[in-house]
C-alpha cells in the first residue's frame, strides 16, 4: 500500500535541508483523510525541532490538484452510524475535525517558512492547508474555492476567518457561491503570494537545493522570497473575473439583509458574465442552510482570533453532522451521485436567523473542556 503522504528531505550546500511533504491520494484528488492529517502533524513537529530543516514544501501528487478537500466518504459513514441525534456521539467526526484543525493551526503558527504549491484544484481542506503557509504559490491552473454550500457544510478549516477578513461582501459572495478563483484573483485578494508556471516545480526544487541557507534562521524567509521571485511569471497580470466585478460584488453582498443578498445573487443566473452565471447556479442549487450558516458565521467571527475561530468552527462542524444537510449533500454528490439533494430547510426564507442558532450550541457534556481549548 502506498504512503498517503510522501516525505522527503532535499539537501543544500550549507548543510540545511528542505522538508517536502507530498499529498499522495491522487485517485481522490488528494482529499485529506484522518491518516494524512496525523502523518503531516507528526512530521511537521519533527521538522520543527530539527535545526537543519530550513523550510517546508507542501505539494500534491499529480499535475492537476493540490488538495480538493476532506475525506467525505469516511465522514458520511460516521454520520450514518450515529443514530443518536447527538453530535458528540460521532467519535470519528470529533477526532477528524480536531486533528485537521490542529494541523491547520500548526501551519498558521509554524516557526519556519512553509511553501504551499497551490497548482490545480485547491478547495476546502486544501485551502485550510494553503492559507496557513507563509509562501503561497499559485499557477495558471489554480482553481481556488470554498464550495461547501454544495454539500451542506460551510467554509471551515478557518475558512470563515479568511473570508471574513476580505473586503466587505467579497467573503460572503465566495462562501455563498463557491466561486472559483484563478491566480490573478487570488493575488488580488491576498490569498496567494507568488505566481509560478504550472510546470515549475522541478525548477523550484533545483533552486532550493542550490541555496546556501543562512546560519541565522530568521533570514530563511527572505531567502525563500528571493528564490520565488526569481521563478515568478506575469501570468496573473490580467484581471480575473472577481476583479472585473469587484465593485458590484461588494455592493451586492455587503448587506445586513440576508434575503436581499440571496435575491441579488440568484438574479445573476442571466448575467452576461458566465463566471457570475455559474456562481448563481451553484448558489441556487446549494443548501439554504449552508448559505444562512456561512452568512451568520462570517459576521460572528470577524473580530475573533484565529484560535477562537477554529474553536467556533469545531462546534458548528459537529452540529452539521446531525442537522441533516451535510449528510444529504455528500449522499447526493458522492454516494448515490444523483445530484438531487433534498435540502431541509428547503428555502432561504425557512433558514432564518433564529433557526441557525442551533448550530452554535456546545455539543459536549457540561464541565467538559473544549477539545481545542489549548490552541
Amino acid at each position: 500500500m502506498s504512503e498517503v503522504v510522501i516525505f522527503e528531505e532535499l539537501p543544500s550546500p550549507s548543510g540545511h535541508r528542505i522538508g517536502i511533504a507530498t499529498l499522495n491520494r491522487p485517485q481522490t484528488l488528494n482529499g485529506l483523510s484522518l491518516e494524512m492529517c496525523q502523518a503531516l502533524t507528526q512530521r511537521l513537529q519533527t521538522w520543527k525541532q530539527d535545526p537543519t530543516i530550513a523550510a517546508i514544501l507542501l505539494r500534491g501528487a499529480g499535475d492537476k490538484v493540490f488538495c480538493a478537500g476532506g475525506d467525505l466518504h469516511s465522514l458520511y459513514r460516521s454520520m450514518q452510524q450515529n443514530t443518536s441525534g447527538n453530535p458528540w456521539e460521532n467519535a470519528y467526526a470529533r477526532q477528524f475535525f480536531e486533528v485537521e484543525y490542529r494541523l491547520d493551526h500548526a501551519i498558521h503558527t509554524y516557526p519556519k517558512p512553509v511553501i504551499c504549491w497551490g497548482g490545480g484544484i485547491v478547495m476546502g481542506g486544501g485551502v485550510g492547508l494553503m492559507m496557513g503557509a507563509s509562501h503561497r504559490v499559485v499557477t495558471e491552473t489554480t482553481r481556488f474555492a470554498m464550495p461547501e454550500i454544495s454539500i451542506g457544510l460551510f467554509p471551515d478549516v478557518a475558512g470563515t476567518w479568511m473570508l471574513s477578513r476580505l473586503p466587505g461582501g467579497i467573503g460572503t459572495f465566495l462562501a455563498l457561491t463557491g466561486a472559483q478563483l484563478g491566480a490573478s484573483d487570488c493575488l488580488h485578494l491576498g490569498l496567494a503570494d507568488h505566481t509560478c508556471p504550472a510546470g515549475g516545480q522541478e525548477a523550484l526544487l533545483s533552486a532550493l537545493a542550490a541555496v546556501s541557507w543562512s546560519t541565522d534562521a530568521s533570514a530563511h524567509a527572505a531567502q525563500l522570497d528571493a528564490v520565488l521571485r526569481g521563478l515568478s511569471t506575469d501570468l496573473a497580470r490580467a484581471a480575473g473575473p472577481l476583479q472585473q466585478n469587484f465593485a458590484m460584488l461588494r455592493e451586492a453582498c455587503h448587506q445586513s439583509d440576508f434575503a436581499l443578498v440571496c435575491e441579488t445573487i440568484a438574479a445573476w443566473s442571466t448575467h452576461p458574465d458566465p463566471w457570475l452565471q455559474r456562481a448563481a447556479r451553484t448558489f441556487s442549487t446549494g443548501a439554504p442552510s449552508s448559505a444562512r450558516l456561512a452568512y451568520t458565521l462570517l459576521r460572528r467571527v470577524r473580530l475573533m482570533s484565529l484560535a477562537d475561530v477554529f474553536r467556533e468552527e469545531y462546534i458548528v462542524s459537529l452540529q452539521c453532522g446531525v442537522q441533516g444537510d451535510f449528510r444529504e449533500g455528500i449522499r447526493a454528490l458522492l454516494i448515490d451521485k444523483d445530484k438531487s439533494p433534498k435540502w431541509n430547510p428547503g428555502t432561504h426564507a425557512q433558514a432564518s436567523a433564529q433557526w441557525v442558532e442551533r448550530f452554535f450550541q456546545t455539543p459536549w457534556p457540561i464541565h467538559t473542556p473544549h477539545p481545542l481549548a489549548d490552541l
